[in-house]
């Protein structure tokens, strides 16, 4: 066993058995507790070749793999210390992989602790980026977040953003400038995204920005507005959610590159130098000179830095950006006077009022592609509506085809023949980011079209594949063609672009000539010289083709004919994709690649194709159309043989999950959740776990298996893998058992006990997960009190039909053993019990009293239900015999006997089937028992005032009627009883 811990390793001592041994480490340069970490394990130790204070440690047979993903961390130091023109703060560094880790990494002073799913080998490559990108973020963090801590909680925002503006200057170095700016405007798009569905993000909440020179109270007003939108605090780490942390990193970095457009790069490095060079001499002296502050940093500290640097008080700006939430939303409309050759702009910003957006003033760069060149105009956005109208440079020569000069300095040619009057291509708004925005500009299609052929800007071409969407024409076809095919656009492009031609493909169809889109395109691209439709074999050298030949296939599966299904030649090609599948002399791995075409397979599945089932009968392999069984079978094997031969992180194992899910839910397989829990067991790796906990979450989501509901909810408190808990808390907030306020069976007040009671008791230890509980209660709840959960003063109320229940139910089988004294204690008996409890012992008709009290039990009932319409024949307080239709008497309510008594003379006779009386006797005078019954409800209010009378009467009655001989106890009442002289 090895101990890995902060700073220099000193010595290491071993006790006199030679059983145990003592690691003593030395860290000199002051560090703040959280910063001190301890890795122990049976670790395998690789020293850097090309930096020997740079240790790397892995568990036992992974080394091949840390080699070669450490090959290039040497790198990334000599950047940092180029950049920064500042050394390393420590004196060595030390990377720990190890399983099951919190995080893919986290920094410490001189070591990080990185998960081994990180580790890949030479043949992978979709895995290099993310790794490398890692290892980058990790060291950049060593500077600022180690080695300068932050001053407070609120401070946060500096040391994530400043060590991620870093490690994007070293994958702009890396990787270029294309997957830059890519990642810029993807990280703007999630920012945007979560500040309109949460609300702001507030970079220092600690304290308000300063009050504007024409008021303080709008600023303080949207400040405290924004705090309020929020369900948790954000003035603390530990109660922050962790979607609201993950975008406060990504607004950090946009900030600081807003910060570098203000200021310029080589100042902004000036300061973060001028931190470093004041943090490295404080470090060297002892505590008691004073000195120790400037390892701290702040957002004060750093304002006055900027200004000691630059001479620039950027006080508004971080007023505006960092102690305010929001970004701006433009709408920009455009018109071209033909007669005065300008183009009249319209900027609005109509939506200030809705969530996350909030006004902006400032300038704003407004980008026209003419003719003749790319001109730059700076507007002054002071109101919500600016108009501004621009001169063009160039005259419009749409019948002549001329060299264009774009903003890089070559000249393309262009077809002008879809222009109109106006001398502009195109328009772009802010098109170097320089701002937390959204930007919504309305152009006509061929615009976009020219501004994806011809930008050369990876934003700008993303911006104009989005808007394409809504044009389905010929020459977007075309357009997104050509874009496909282009050899020297980026390569992310190129696959939106393919991805962009499905969903135009599919509102073309019925228009549509020729094959299916793209499959010319791969053919071209991957087919054999001699059989096009035979796919070559896999060389994926050209690392564009490579990304290009996953992502074709998968847009392909989205296709859909008129009637919504997969087009059969589409089907066929990704099965022969399988089938022709070679990567016998690639040098790389193609699990990615096979991953994706299980995917694909994925997409072509329709629930149309379902609807040949029958309704009623049993899911069978008879039933499947013969695509979906060929889709079947193909899944079926590859998971299978993933199980013989596995591949890197089992992706195409997670994508056979994905899928058999997917067939579930549009009905070609039965629905059940045993698979993915049999996946989703400890021991399994982590990716195919998650991937069988989303199918389990989204299964419990449609079909409402609250046991399956409790087991995933099991998982998230008592799982060993702390990472995977996390994700699946992450994995049930964004899809939910249940929406908000909806009624589901799901919804009971144990579900909300159990999360109420791990977020405060049972998970408040684990900050994060306790968060993540949080986002699932709000996600089911929101601030409201949950519909299963009852007010205080009505849960008495609905509380009171169990004990009810149970007296009802008490006296019931008591009816048919009359030898039972407890009968006797009940203070109202009714008139049945009491014909049986004053019975003869001897009397041998005792079974045929129980008959007949069953008998006529149902012979009341029916004629209840038979003539529902005459209620007026009933007393105001008549009940009607409950447990109708039931075997036995059930449900019998204290004194419901005596109310018969009473107006049995009514009821009985109402009974048209009851042709005779119990001894044989048949029933007459009918007609004077209708006039009777009719009389006693013509007086009712006085049927209260003589119901004591009524029932002494009856009372007589019953008692004369047991004096006779033992068979008139069990006879029914006789029609003229002596509480009938009511008149």
């Amino acid at each position: 066993m090895t101990a890995v811990s902060n700073g220099d390793l000193i010595e290491v001592v071993f006790t006199p058995d030679m059983r145990r041994k003592t690691y003593h480490y030395s860290l000199n340069v002051p560090t703040c507790a959280p910063n001190i970490s301890l890795a122990v394990g049976p670790f395998e130790i690789f020293v850097d070749p090309y930096m020997h204070e740079v240790t790397h440690f892995c568990l036992p047979g992974m080394l091949p793999l840390l080699k070669v993903t450490t090959r290039y961390m040497h790198e990334a130091f000599e950047f940092y210390e180029d950049t920064l023109s500042n050394r390393y703060p420590y004196s060595c560094y030390k990377q720990v992989f190890v399983d099951e880790a919190y995080e893919d990494y986290h920094s410490y002073a001189t070591m990080t602790i990185l998960s081994v799913n990180l580790l890949h080998s030479a043949v992978v490559i979709d895995q290099v980026y993310l790794t490398r990108k890692a290892m980058g973020q990790a060291v950049a963090e060593q500077f600022f977040g180690c080695f300068i801590s932050m001053q407070n909680w609120s401070d946060l925002w500096l040391n994530k953003g400043i060590s991620q503006y870093l490690c994007g200057l070293y994958c702009k170095k890396s990787f270029g400038n294309n997957e830059y700016r890519d990642m810029i405007h993807g990280m703007l798009q999630d920012v945007v995204k979560y500040e309109e569905e949460y609300g702001g993000i507030i970079l220092d909440p600690s304290q308000p920005p300063a009050p504007m020179p024409l008021g303080a109270n709008p600023p303080q007003a949207n400040q405290s507005k924004n705090e309020e939108k929020f369900y948790f605090s954000i003035r603390s780490l530990h109660t922050m959610s962790s979607m609201y942390i993950e975008a406060l990193h990504k607004k950090a970095m946009l900030v600081m590159r807003m910060l570098e457009h203000r200021i310029g790069l080589e100042l902004l490095l000036q300061v973060f130098n001028k931190q470093l060079s004041l943090a490295t001499n404080a470090a060297a002296q002892k505590i008691g000179s004073g000195l120790w502050g400037h390892m701290l940093i702040s957002t004060n500290v750093f304002t006055k830095a900027i200004f000691t640097v630059t001479g620039k008080d950027m006080a508004v700006f971080i007023d505006q950006w960092v102690r305010t939430g929001g970004h701006a939303k433009f709408h920009l409309t455009s018109v071209f006077n033909r007669k005065r050759n300008t183009i009249e702009l319209e900027i609005r910003q109509d939506a200030t009022s809705q969530t996350g957006i909030r006004k902006y003033v400032g300038p704003l760069l407004v980008t026209l592609q003419e003719l003749d060149g790319t001109f730059k105009h700076n507007l002054q956005i002071e109101n919500t509506v600016v108009k501004s109208d621009i001169t063009c440079h160039s005259k419009s020569r749409r019948n002549k085809k001329k060299k264009i000069p774009l903003c890089t300095g070559e000249e393309v040619d262009m077809d002008l023949s879809a222009m109109d009057d106006s001398p502009v291509l195109w328009i772009r708004l802010d098109p170097e980011m320089t701002l937390l925005r959204s930007v919504v500009i309305e152009q006509p299609d061929y615009q976009w079209q020219y501004q994806l052929r011809h930008e050369r800007d990876v934003t700008a071409q993303t911006e104009a594949i989005y808007a394409l969407e809504r044009y389905p024409t010929p020459a977007t076809r075309m357009a997104l063609t050509d874009t496909i095919e282009n050899e020297q656009c980026y390569y992310k492009v190129r696959c939106k672009a393919a991805h962009c031609l499905t969903k135009v493909a599919n509102a073309m169809v019925a228009n549509w000539s020729g094959p299916p889109a793209m499959l010319t395109i791969f053919r071209k691209f991957f087919g054999s010289f001699a059989a096009p439709h035979i796919i070559k074999q896999n060389s994926f050298q050209n690392f564009q083709h490579y990304f290009l030949q996953k992502n074709i296939p998968l847009a392909m599966s989205g296709l859909r004919n008129a009637h919504g299904i997969c087009p059969k030649d589409v089907m066929r090609f990704l099965l022969e994709l399988f089938k022709y599948n070679d990567n016998s002399k690639n040098r790389f791995s193609d699990n990615y690649y096979r991953a994706a075409l299980v995917q694909a397979l994925g997409n072509a599945i329709t629930p149309v194709v379902s609807m040949a089932v029958q309704q009623g009968s049993s899911i069978t392999a008879d039933n499947l159309s013969a695509d979906t069984k060929s889709i079947l079978e193909e899944i079926t094997r590859v998971l299978n043989l993933e199980k013989a031969l596995p591949c890197y992180k089992y992706t195409v194992s997670v994508e056979c999950l994905r899928v058999i899910r997917k067939m579930q839910r549009f009905g070609h397989l039965p629905s059940r959740s045993t698979i993915f829990k049999f996946y989703a067991e400890y021991g399994h790796y982590t990716d195919v776990r998650l991937a069988a906990l989303e199918c389990l979450v989204e299964f419990v989501k449609a079909d409402g298996k609250m046991d399956d509901l409790r087991h995933v909810l099991d998982i998230v408190e008592t799982d060993p893998d702390p990472g995977l808990r996390h994700k699946l808390a992450l994995i049930l907030v964004k899809n939910p058992p249940f929406k908000r306020a909806h009624r589901s069976k799901l919804d009971v007040p144990e579900l909300v006990e159990r999360i109420w009671g791990n977020i405060n008791g049972m998970l408040s230890h684990d900050t994060r997960i306790r968060c993540d509980l949080v986002d699932l209660y709000y996600t089911l709840y929101g601030n409201r009190r949950p519909i299963c959960i009852p007010l205080p003063e009505l849960s008495g109320l609905m509380n009171l039909a169990k004990p009810d229940m149970k007296k009802l139910k008490g006296p019931i089988p008591r009816l048919a053993h009359s030898e039972s004294a407890e009968p006797k204690k009940e203070p109202r008996a009714s008139p049945c019990a009491v014909k049986v409890k004053e019975a003869p012992p001897e009397a041998t008709p005792l079974d045929a009293v129980q008959a007949r009290v069953k008998a006529e039990l149902p012979t009341v009932a029916d004629v209840t239900m038979e003539e529902p319409a005459k209620q007026e024949f009933f007393s105001d307080n008549s009940v009607s015999l409950p447990g109708l239709g039931q075997t036995g008497p059930v449900g019998f309510e204290p004194g419901m006997f005596k109310k018969e008594e009473g107006d049995a003379h009514g009821v009985k006779h109402k009974d048209r089937g009851d042709k005779t009386d119990p001894s044989g006797i048949k029933a007459k005078k009918r007609k004077k028992d209708k006039k009777k019954h009719k009389h006693k409800h013509k007086h009712k209010h006085e049927h209260k005032h003589k119901k004591e009378r009524v029932k002494k009467e009856g009372e007589t009655a019953s008692s004369t009627r047991d004096e006779t001989t033992p068979s008139s106890t069990s006879s029914t009442p006789s029609p003229n009883p002596p509480g009938e002289s009511m008149g």
